[in-house]
């Protein structure tokens, strides 16, 4: 149950007769009604009110549910008076200056009361035309145009201003003005309410229709202590609407924090078993260079300068034995950003596309509308720089730092600096968990630099220091994390 439908449960409880119990010596609803009656008449004799019109009788087919036997059904028009607010004349504004003459508006109206801090105030010339429509702390207010059915008190200091034409006032006796709230703003009435506002043009719930909305009458003193009750059980709902509202934080970030922690355990070495036949990290570094040195003497790729090595300070975390930490760049066999002074391109479509980090979704190319067009001959020369191929990993690393994604090689690309194009010896999909997990996520942020755009830059991104499993163990990393994945991203739909 929500604290919404809690609210709404105990207020149905409490204009049902079920929230304290009935005290025959508290007289009945039916005797409250003809002191009301009889007060209405004195004040229609003395001229502060007018005579309203008959209202229809209560058929049988209107009564919601059983009340107890000392409780009447009444249409509120019968024990209360509902008078129209008046809007200032056409033409004119309220103005910030206090003239004395507050004016409230719906906008004003919140949490069962009237905020001042905001309130506008009636010109002194025209206040006389609308002095008449004012409204009291001994009245309820409830909106009529706009949010209709909102209702509330109005606070001594605002007593005696004047209200707006989108809401009326409910002047009354001999009833508690916290029992009327409570009523009104229980579902029975609220749904009343919905059925009664006119739906053509600017939804409006007339006052005609504020008369006739059904509601139970119990004894004054019973209402009273319904009041009572009803305040001392607030203090146990905003408890249990703060732990709700924990539980859905938690809830709405369990899928995503679960996810983040499956990633930082794979990095970890702690989400399959290290098996000794499958060999060393060691090993496979040893290969990886062997293999880069191939590279450079055919001539595909250029000799590095040795990067520093790998301080204790750097590694933040163990990992098992047969995995040892290496920089980036002594991994990859392309490690490079987009254009920096990229060309205006075309306006023209075409099948050549220069993209940027905002291109990049964390497992594909999104957006591919809001792209820069090139000539085939702009975009060969661009290529030259990145040489996108199928199976390079793309990190967005200006901007919007650290999403990535393993490219399918189904376009003509090229990019802007924000992105990084990595071309890997290792498992390339190991690689991307790798720059997924929270590791490289924080660090990447807490290393970048720059005011109007946070960046981080190349030579940051050749020296990560990532952890280097055995490579059939880190096919058997991915192929876990991605049948765990899919489980979290079915909890995100829950």
């Amino acid at each position: 149950m929500t604290p919404q439908e809690l609210k709404a449960s105990i207020l149905q409880l409490a204009i049902q007769g079920k929230l304290v119990e009935q005290r025959p010596e508290e007289g009945s609803g039916e005797e409250l009604y003809k002191q009301i009656q009889a007060e209405k008449q004195k004040l229609i004799k003395d001229g502060k009110i007018k005579k309203g019109k008959s209202l229809p009788e209560i058929t049988v087919d209107e009564i919601p549910f059983d009340i107890p036997v000392d409780w009447i059904w009444i249409k509120l028009g019968e024990i209360v008076s509902v008078l129209g607010g008046k809007r200032i004349p056409a033409g004119r504004t309220l103005t910030a200056d206090n003239t004395g003459y507050k004016y409230i508006r719906v906008s004003d109206m919140k949490n069962g009361s009237v905020l001042a801090e905001n309130l506008l105030y009636v010109p002194t010339d025209i206040y006389p035309s609308i002095s008449r429509y004012v409204i009291h702390k001994e009245d309820v207010y409830i909106t009529v145009a706009g949010t209709i059915g909102r209702v509330g008190k109005i606070p001594p200091e605002i007593d005696g201003a004047n209200l707006t034409e989108n809401a009326d006032r409910l002047v009354f006796s001999i009833i508690d003005q916290d029992w009327l709230i409570k009523c009104l703003e229980s579902s029975l009435v609220q749904q009343q309410i919905i059925d009664a506002t006119t739906k053509v043009g600017q939804p409006k719930l007339a006052i005609k229709r504020i008369q006739e909305l059904l509601i139970p009458l119990p004894p004054l003193t019973e209402q009273k202590r319904i009041v009572a009750k009803i305040e001392e059980l607030l203090p146990y709902i905003d408890r249990y609407e703060k732990a709700w509202n924990r539980l859905e934080d938690l809830n709405k970030r369990f899928p995503a924090d679960m996810q983040k922690s499956i990633l930082q355990m794979a990095i970890q070495g702690k989400l399959v078993e290290q098996r000794p036949e499958e060999g060393t990290a060691e090993e496979l570094y040893k290969q990886i260079q062997a293999e880069k040195k191939k590279l450079i003497k055919a001539g595909k790729i250029k000799k590095e300068k040795p990067l520093p090595e790998i301080t204790e300070d750097e590694i933040p975390f163990d990992i098992p034995v047969d995995w040892i930490w290496i920089r980036l760049r002594d991994i990859c066999v392309k490690i490079v950003d987009g254009d920096h002074n990229p060309p205006s391109g075309t306006k023209i479509r075409t099948e050549y596309l220069m993209l940027s980090a905002q291109n990049i979704n964390n497992n594909t190319l999104v957006n591919l509308e809001k792209v820069r067009y090139l000539t085939k001959e702009i975009f060969y020369k661009e290529n030259e720089r990145t040489k996108v191929e199928k199976g390079d990993i793309f990190l967005t690393t200006v901007g919007t730092l650290g999403r990535s994604c393993v490219y399918e090689g189904n376009f003509n690309i090229t990019f802007q600096r924000s992105v990084s194009v990595i071309s890997t010896l290792i498992h390339n999909r190991y690689l991307k968990l790798v720059f997924d997990s929270p590791y490289i996520q924080q660090y990447m942020v807490s290393n970048s630099t720059g005011t109007a755009q946070k960046g981080f830059y190349l030579h940051q991104v050749e020296n990560l220091a990532i952890p280097l499993p055995p490579l059939t163990e880190q096919k058997r990393i991915v192929a876990k994390l991605e049948e765990i994945l899919t489980l979290c991203e079915k909890l995100k739909q829950c």
